[in-house]
């Protein structure tokens, strides 16, 4: 790793965006899914409650859906971020584990929609925050009880945050060494209260990466070796850090989620709908669960009987049983009425989850899952899942899942016009004030 880990070096390399029509194709695919999973935040009460709270100290002309007040761009863009993880089925990148779109995509957005980029811009910038926040997720690699949100994609957020205000790749570098002075410690605390303080976290990045902005066009700087400082605090001492240099476009890898839920739950969750057919009219002779899967699954996600959305989220015990009984993991499976559902407490209840060593050894995401029935034994195993590098999403996949995502707020036609507006668009295209106004 060099002495000095400002990101300049991909900052300079990502400039100018994709170089190949398949990074620039798939940077689309992930910025539509991170709008279809903005929409389909924005029908909850709290996320309307937070735009309505947000407009009181950012006012301006954006409308976002559920007849909240206008925001300004900066306000849209953080509300945007919460809502966009609401469900917890935005994209994601393994090697960073965690998100690096996340707050990019919310910055994006928000221009489109205000009018400051076109839709070849937009690849761009969102291009170049990804591969930032995407390697400062490979070095940052969080400490147990830290949360990935609100941190080191704040890093990602300040490179597009100056791109976008029309700074230049100077400022841009500084704005990311100014935010790596200041990284958040995000807690894991709210989640095993079953609180959804966490989706805040990426309204924070939004606008510590926008401040940072703000503070490198001013020609504030910061010293370039910020992260290697902030990561001594906060990194497992064993583990070295991690560092992809440029020339390789990480968004590439990026995994578009096939199911709502924490990504390390959709391992059991998949093994699950394989044996749904099987024993989804017969739940009753399910007599005991054994999920096994890797390590880290069950550091992040071993939480039993959630009472809340955010809990059940995070729960790969609820993940298994919502599958088996529900047949599907989309939003509704986290919802109050799927967490008074008896048959899922009852299965949930019976499910043992056992760490593979052998899977954590090797750093494999896959799960194993056995149901001991009143008549014999079901089983089925999951690796790889639908998003992995090895089984990507497809388009026709992606397009299917905005549509179900976004499409209880947008109508079929509205959500049609948008798969069109986003994926088929010319380079020079803008989408003003079209992104939210068919949304109820």
């Amino acid at each position: 790793m060099a002495a000095r880990l400002d990101f300049s070096d991909v900052v300079d390399w990502a400039w100018d965006g994709p170089d190949s029509a398949l990074i620039g194709r798939k940077a689309r695919l992930l910025l539509l899914d991170s709008l279809g999973c903005a929409l389909s935040g924005m029908r909850y009460g709290r996320t309307r409650q937070l735009a309505g709270a947000t407009a009181a100290w950012m006012p301006g002309s954006i409308r976002l859906p559920g007849r909240t007040p206008p925001l300004s761009l900066g306000g849209a863009a953080s509300v945007l971020g919460a809502a966009m993880c609401w469900d917890e089925a935005n994209d994601g990148l393994a090697r960073s584990h965690g998100r690096p779109g996340l707050p990019v995509a919310a910055l994006v957005l928000a221009s489109l929609e205000a009018g400051k980029l076109t839709l070849g811009e937009a690849v761009t910038v969102y291009a170049l925050g990804y591969e930032v926040g995407a390697r400062a997720g490979e070095v940052w690699r969080i400490a147990p009880g830290l949360h990935v949100d609100g941190s080191w994609h704040s890093l990602g957020a300040a490179a597009a945050a100056a791109r976008i205000a029309g700074g230049s790749r100077a400022t841009a570098a500084r704005a990311v060494r100014l935010a790596a002075c200041q990284i958040p410690l995000s807690l894991y605390a709210p989640i095993t209260a079953g609180m959804d303080g966490r989706n805040s976290y990426a309204s924070h990045a939004v606008l510590l990466g926008m401040m940072a902005a703000a503070s490198g066009e001013a020609g504030l700087d910061a010293p370039g070796d910020a992260l290697d400082a902030a990561r001594a605090f906060v990194a497992p001492k064993e583990e070295p850090a991690i560092y992809t240099g440029t020339g390789r476009w990480l968004l590439a890898e990026g995994y578009l989620k096939p199911y709502a839920g924490v990504r390390h739950t959709h391992y059991g969750a998949a093994a699950a709908l394989r044996l749904h057919p099987s024993v989804g009219y017969r739940l009753e002779a399910v007599r005991s669960i054994k999920l096994i899967t890797y390590g880290e699954a069950i550091q992040y996600c071993g939480g039993r009987s959630p009472r809340t959305s955010i809990a059940a989220q995070f729960s790969l015990s609820w993940a298994c049983a919502a599958a088996l009984a529900r047949g599907n993991l989309d939003p509704d499976a986290f919802n109050e009425t799927a967490l008074g559902d008896p048959r899922i407490r009852a299965l949930e209840s019976r499910i043992e989850v056992i760490e593979d060593p052998a899977y954590t050894a090797a750093g494999r995401r896959a799960a194993h899952l056995t149901l001991e029935m009143s008549d014999g034994t079901l089983s089925a195993r999951a690796e790889p899942v639908l998003g992995d590098p090895e089984a990507p999403m497809s388009e026709t996949e992606a397009v299917a899942k905005f549509r179900s995502f976004a499409g209880s707020s947008l109508g079929e036609a509205a959500a049609k016009t948008l798969v069109e507006a986003i994926l088929l668009g010319s380079q020079d295209s803008k989408l003003t004030g079209k992104l939210f106004a068919a949304a109820g």
